[in-house]
């Protein structure tokens, strides 16, 4: 469901292949270290635990009567946490209901992922008199931004004059299983609770119930996501650079960053549901890559919007960086181009092609700009997907995933750590005066 195409990339098979051994060798240690828990390797094998794990399969069937519950009890669904206890289930829902679906069962926002102010406040005046309910995701509780926006989302609920056990009902906690501030107030209150897997970090949960309880409750169809995951599943399990499409991808970028000097991957995107994904991924790829002053640095840009701003830089500017371009064969949807008469704004010339067909040739026209030797001299990885459905985007988040692993474990750094996101919050807490 996914294609590599190098033929713009400047980079040829045999540069590929030289990796080979050190690819192999990851890929067993992976692949060996799913039985110890605390090596964070539990995404591995998570698209096939939901048909073959009894504790998966009570999760799933919970998770989906839930889910029906609130479906018809709210208008909105209220998903707190940061990083990637919300992102994966946002680029989810923005890729395949999009902005403007009014098919969608319920409308699904995000708090805490923020210490805004404005943002906030204007959220809690949004929802003051919307039927709403809460999913909260943390492992420990204690993270600042999430644990705030609870505490202020959950007194609206209270405000609101519900009763108790209203309120109970309408308040989610995905959390620890056995420990941790959140799983202890949840079991206090009796809230309704998903497990966040012990053997996987935030970044990789997408597929878990801190992905999916979101997806389902907006009205996604999450079997088909959990079949694109398994679809990716069985095609990364080789070891094989040039048959396994996210090991070439992940070889491709570390030869890059290695080989031709490169400090920024620029991740392209033309359609504008893509853009929370894009988001995901730079999460993904920063917070597992970024270590030991090592790495590239993930950016990405919304074409062909950016194209008349970022476009000039990657066009002419300083080449510190190569763009991986994801292009669309079949949008969700596709707009046919009028025809007038007198054709006064002189594009009936485009009345053959479709939005999406012009799109398209933009595409092809940019990587053709950006990446010729006299153009913009800019290497372009392009990853060709077949569409934005819920089962392509089950493939594609098991694919950078694994694409992820390999690529950090290449560059020698742990991909499944974080010790650098500490510092900041270490000196807040010190400025705040916590105990």
């Amino acid at each position: 469901m996914i294609q590599v195409d190098l033929k713009n990339a400047q980079i040829k098979d045999e540069e590929l292949l030289k990796y080979q051994e050190q690819v192999t060798l990851i890929h067993q240690k992976l692949d060996a270290n799913l039985i110890h828990e605390d090596e964070f390797c539990g995404w591995i094998d998570m698209p096939l635990k939901y048909e073959r794990d009894l504790n998966y399969q009570a999760a799933w069937q919970t998770m989906n009567t839930v889910a029906s519950r609130i479906q018809k009890e709210v208008d909105v669904l209220l998903v707190i946490g940061i990083g990637g206890s919300y992102l994966g289930a946002r680029a989810a829902v923005d890729m395949v209901q999009g902005f403007y679906n009014k098919k969608s069962p319920v409308e699904v926002i995000y708090a805490g992922n923020t210490l805004s102010s404005t943002y906030t406040a204007q959220l809690l005046d949004y929802l003051e008199n919307k039927e709403f309910a809460i999913n909260v995701i943390s492992k420990s509780g204690t993270t600042t931004e999430p644990a705030i926006a609870f505490r202020l989302f959950r007194n609206l609920l209270i405000k609101q004059k519900k009763s108790k056990e209203v309120v109970k009902n309408r308040i989610i906690v995905t959390t620890d299983s056995a420990e941790g501030i959140l799983h202890d107030l949840a079991k206090e209150e009796g809230y309704q609770t998903f497990v966040i897997p012990n053997d996987i970090g935030g970044r990789y949960s997408v597929l878990t119930p801190v992905g999916l309880f979101p997806m389902l409750v907006s009205g996604i169809d999450v079997e088909k996501v959990l079949i694109g995951a398994q679809k990716a599943y069985q095609e990364c399990k080789t070891d094989k650079i040039l048959v396994n499409p996210a090991y070439k991808y992940a070889v491709s970028r570390y030869h890059l960053y290695q080989e031709k000097n490169k400090s920024i991957e620029v991740l392209a995107t033309y359609e504008l549901q893509l853009q929370m994904f894009c988001e995901w991924w730079k999460q993904l790829f920063g917070e597992s890559e970024g270590k030991d002053n090592k790495a590239l640095f993930p950016a990405s840009v919304v074409f062909t919007t950016d194209l008349h701003s970022m476009g000039q830089f990657i066009q002419e500017g300083s080449k510190i960086f190569f763009e991986t371009v994801i292009s669309v064969k079949k949008p969700n949807h596709d707009v046919p181009i009028p025809e007038l008469e007198d054709d006064e704004d002189k594009i009936n010339y485009l009345t053959k092609y479709s939005l999406h067909d012009i799109n398209l040739k933009a595409c092809e026209a940019t990587i053709a700009a950006h990446s010729g030797y006299q153009l913009g001299n800019v290497p372009n990885i392009v990853l060709q997907w077949e569409t934005m459905d819920s089962e392509m985007f089950g493939f594609a988040a098991y694919f950078f995933m694994r694409a992820c692993a390999m690529s950090a474990s290449l560059l020698q750094v742990n991909p499944f750590n974080q010790p650098g996101v500490e510092v900041y919050k270490k000196n807040m807490f010190e400025l705040l005066g916590k105990k």
